[in-house]
């Protein structure tokens, strides 16, 4: 067993072996979990958490190292999820985030760490919402959460982060894609990234004539910016940083963050709770009080909606 309150303690002075036990505590659904996030619970809301999406390809591992660099500049530490996608034959992942982000491996206030999705929908590891509290928790001042390269409904990342930015690229017909996918409603800074390439200009004003295209907004409304970079030569990546602290200021003067992180926490009471019903049905494969509902729903005694109504009030005692 592990002594949680001691690994939390060494885990806030910035231990990265501790930071990593907790978050595999995390990962691997210990049995010790409920403690640790007991231990976490008052040592938590401090960080920002940002999260960059986008197509596969267009930079968003460079980009977030471009980030780090810049956050690491104005004196922040900084948390790092870059969030891979499972092989569906091992489960493993390549976790290649690390190596593109090589560059910070040895500074003491930035934490990298990769997880895999493991199957789970949406561009984000299932863990990812406790392993942000064990970040935010061991003192980082952002956290940078990179998700997989999504498809055009899953975009998970806009629920879990407090910032949510969107890269795009020219020439890869991102901006036709962005109209489809509905990433128009989570962005809430784009950055056009590659922006030396041709076509950089026509994608931003593409983008923007899209945003300009979907619901009005009043004259204190959030507007999304649109920033151009080339992450790869950190060109325009303090931009980025500028917006998203203007963002956070918004947000912070309109109430928008604290709301924001409310409902983060009301949907994560909500899965949290849904995965243990979840298990306990699991465990009624065989048991006669599930076949007994099913014999009386063949028999038109019952319907399956009534039958499931009854089969909560003996779960939940109600």
């Amino acid at each position: 067993m592990v002594d949680v309150p001691e690994l939390v303690a060494q885990a806030r002075e910035g231990r990265p072996r501790a930071v990593a036990r907790l978050i595999s505590l995390v990962e691997g659904a210990s049995p010790q979990l409920r403690e640790v996030m007991a231990e976490l619970a008052p040592l938590t809301g401090g960080a920002y958490v940002v999260g960059l999406t986008g197509s596969p390809g267009v930079g968003k591992s460079t980009s977030t190292s471009a980030l780090v660099a810049a956050y690491r500049r104005a004196g922040r530490r900084v948390g790092v999820l870059a969030v891979d996608p499972s092989s569906p034959f091992s489960g493993g992942a390549l976790l290649g985030d690390r190596v593109r982000m090589s560059e910070h491996a040895s500074d003491p206030g930035v934490y990298i760490r990769s997880m895999a999705t493991r199957g789970h929908l949406g561009g984000l590891a299932w863990a990812a919402p406790q392993a942000i509290r064990v970040l935010d928790a061991a003192g980082c001042d952002v956290v940078l959460v990179e998700t997989v390269g999504v498809g055009q409904s899953e975009v998970e990342i806009a629920s879990q982060a407090d910032t949510s930015v969107v890269l795009l690229a020219p020439g890869m017909g991102d901006g036709i894609q962005a109209a489809k996918a509905g990433i128009l409603e989570i962005g809430d800074v784009y950055v056009v990234n590659k922006a030396d390439r041709d076509g950089a200009d026509a994608t931003a004003r593409e983008l923007n004539h899209m945003l300009g295209l979907g619901e009005a907004r009043g004259p204190g409304d959030w507007r999304p910016p649109i920033v151009k970079t080339v992450a790869a030569r950190g060109e325009g990546i303090d931009e980025v940083v500028e917006a998203l602290e203007k963002h956070r200021a918004w947000m912070e003067e309109h109430g928008v963050l604290a709301e924001r992180r409310r409902s983060r926490s009301a949907r994560e009471v909500e899965t949290i709770a849904v995965t243990a019903l979840r298990e306990r049905i699991g465990d009624l494969h065989g048991d006669r009080r599930l076949d007994a509902l099913a014999e009386r729903i063949v028999a038109g005694e019952l319907d399956p909606y009534a039958a499931s109504d009854e089969l909560i009030a003996s779960l939940t005692g109600n």
